[in-house]
């Protein structure tokens, strides 16, 4: 046995679009059917599926010849308890990557892209047969690897949620959100549809798309002169942005602080004025919540916790 064998790599992996319908339907036969039903191509799903299965037993393969494996579905992610020397190795899409680094605390992730012709896969860079040098490469220290910056948003009532990506805080549902944003020295009581805080790394996702609807929005009324920036920086920077989707200027409300950014300087710090239903999630994931109703206050800054990518 080699000494490599002492390490464990956990292979994260996902669900196919086949087996969740077949989980949901009981079987494949049903889940076709209703793919059909509906007009779908089930050829595409089962195509997905195959070249899915192929890559999961490709990188399982390589992986077992430096170290012991463990598989692990990201159902599990949230209760999974890592090594602190683990290495671990996510096949999916970027959005299982950023889940992943959540629930990390300093282990190496390598993303490999199970499907290049399907998936772009910024956080891709590697593909299953990658592997089996990319191992020995690693464990002997010759790999590059980049730090990623993650948010954090702490209550005053104890509880807390790390994001990798991005924050959303406002309603639960398709309602206004009140609150009283302050950064720094100013402060403004606000009505909007939520607020979003992004991360280098999730700049290129939620914070892209608001800075492309400004240019547009902004070009078709004949106000941009030039380029608006689209609102990308890097991930490893010491550094948070905030929009403010929608804000509505009434008597009672303001509209001025609805767009900045925040690090070491100070947090940016949020009073809940929603009775109800008022949440914070990260990452995109709205089933895992914080309420954030009446009288809680949000302060968000940078996390003490960072994401190690390797490269």
């Amino acid at each position: 046995m080699s000494k490599d064998t002492d390490r464990k790599a956990v292979l994260v992996v996902r669900e196919t679009r086949l087996e969740e319908l077949t989980r949901r339907f009981n079987t494949r036969q049903q889940a076709r059917f209703y793919l059909e039903h509906l007009g779908a191509d089930y050829g595409d799903y089962l195509t997905e599926h195959e070249h899915y299965a192929q890559a999961v037993a490709e990188a399982e393969a390589a992986l077992r010849q430096r170290l012991r494996v463990q598989k692990l579905d990201r159902r599990y992610l949230p209760n999974f308890v890592f090594g602190g020397d683990d290495i671990v190795v996510v096949l999916g899409q970027d959005g299982l990557v950023a889940n992943t680094l959540k629930y990390l605390d300093g282990q190496p992730v390598i993303g490999v892209n199970p499907d290049p012709a399907r998936w772009d896969g910024v956080l891709l860079p590697f593909v299953p047969k990658d592997l089996g040098r990319l191992m020995p490469d690693l464990l002997a220290g010759r790999r590059m690897l980049d730090t990623v910056t993650m948010a954090e948003a702490r209550l005053n009532n104890g509880a807390s949620l790390l994001a990798v990506n991005d924050l959303f805080i406002g309603p639960k549902s398709h309602v206004s959100a009140r609150y009283v944003l302050t950064l720094g020295e100013r402060s403004e009581r606000q009505s909007s549809s939520g607020i979003i805080v992004s991360t280098g790394l999730g700049s290129t996702g939620w914070l892209r798309s608001i800075y492309a609807g400004m240019a547009a929005g902004l070009s078709e009324l004949g106000g941009l002169d030039g380029d608006l920036p689209d609102g990308a920086f890097a991930r490893n920077a010491p550094e948070l942005h905030f929009t403010v989707r929608e804000p509505f200027p009434s008597r009672t409300t303001r509209a001025s602080l609805v767009l900045g950014r925040f690090g070491s300087d100070g947090p940016l710090e949020i009073l809940s004025e929603m009775p109800e239903n008022g949440v914070i999630f990260s990452d995109g994931i709205e089933a895992d919540y914080l309420e954030f109703n009446s009288g809680t206050r949000a302060t968000i800054g940078i996390a003490q916790r960072e994401g190690i990518l390797v490269t």
